[in-house]
């Protein structure tokens, strides 16, 4: 398969994340629903109440909706706004995490267990102690240690934490500053705790440089994404407001991770955001665009498309509006 193909054609799915379980795909979207509310640049215009699980056995095959998996009434912390969520594994037991707003609007993580890759799940009674920011991504290594990249800026928050510590005013650092970088935990044996403070992901240039944060064309913004391919491990993210995926590469779960170029040029509307996956001996990318709802940036519908590589392991870019 060549051509991308959106998944779901009865309502708006964004954000999509991918896994292999039990020898099908499953799906871990967010839900876009129409809010009335004006767009801005807080993504206060997202009403995002719950969770869908989809599953296929086949990567042009039929995509089921195993219905409502998580609901935001059912969370005793609960604000607003379930952002991206993703999922982990262990044990026989089904683990996800996602960004939810509390009742003060401060974006936390939280956890819902399932016995089930389809769930229901049920969250636990409070967020993950020391978590902050959004877009939640787990990766499991191959000594099975497990770590989640998480943070996005402007809506996402970002800006208000240094060094993983809340500050007084939540500005942006200067064009010329290093850029603010996504986090990383390693998650702890029972998979419900931070196993240590999270670090940063520094992504420098060629030159051994960190990116800038007035790089808006390289630097992160939101979207990690972690995946390992000829042991090389490769974090992707979203540049946010110049609307890009790009990667760098690095030698270990925690970087520094190398610059090297863009994954998927911009999509029609705002955001992107994405996963990608080894299934069946070849590479997906999960992303979404706003086509079929006419470019509107809050009703986002997910896609997936083959991704290739080169021989010296760089990523083929794919075209956004292809």
């Amino acid at each position: 398969m060549t051509e991308p193909r959106y998944l779901v054609d009865d309502g708006y799915m964004a954000d999509p994340s991918a896994h292999v379980f039990n020898g099908k795909i499953y799906i871990y979207p967010s839900h876009d629903i129409e809010s009335g509310i004006p767009e801005n640049d807080n993504g206060d215009h997202f009403d995002m109440r719950d969770y869908h699980v989809f599953s296929m056995e086949r990567i042009d095959g039929e995509v089921s909706d195993h219905g409502v998996a998580l609901d935001v009434k059912d969370i005793p912390w609960a604000g607003r706004q379930l952002w991206d969520c993703d999922i982990a594994h262990k044990n026989g037991t089904y683990y996800l995490y996602f960004p939810l707003k509390d009742k003060t609007d401060i974006f936390r993580i939280g956890v819902a267990i399932s016995d089930k890759p389809e769930g229901p799940f049920k969250p636990l009674e409070a967020p993950m102690k020391g978590s902050f920011s959004i877009d939640p991504c787990i990766f499991q290594d191959d000594d099975n240690a497990y770590y989640m990249y998480f943070g996005g800026l402007w809506g996402g928050q970002l800006q208000r934490y240094r060094n993983g510590k809340a500050i007084e005013c939540g500005a942006e650092p200067a064009d010329s500053e290093p850029a603010l970088p996504a986090r990383i935990a390693r998650l702890s044996e029972n998979m419900l705790e931070f196993a240590e403070e999270s670090k940063p992901i520094v992504i420098l240039d060629a030159d051994g440089t960190p990116l800038t944060a007035g790089d808006h064309d390289r630097r992160f913004f939101e979207a990690s994404w972690v995946h390992k391919y000829k042991g090389t491990y490769y974090f992707s993210y979203s540049t946010g407001n110049t609307h890009k995926l790009c990667y760098a590469t690095g030698d270990n779960p925690y970087g520094p991770f190398t610059y090297k170029g863009v994954l998927l040029t911009p999509v029609v509307g705002w955001t992107t955001h994405h996963s990608i996956l080894e299934f069946e001996d070849k590479w997906y990318l999960f992303y979404h665009d706003s086509n079929p709802s006419g470019g509107k940036t809050w009703l986002r519908s997910m896609k997936v498309a083959e991704l290739e590589y080169e021989p010296d392991g760089a990523i083929k870019t794919r075209d956004g509006n292809a």
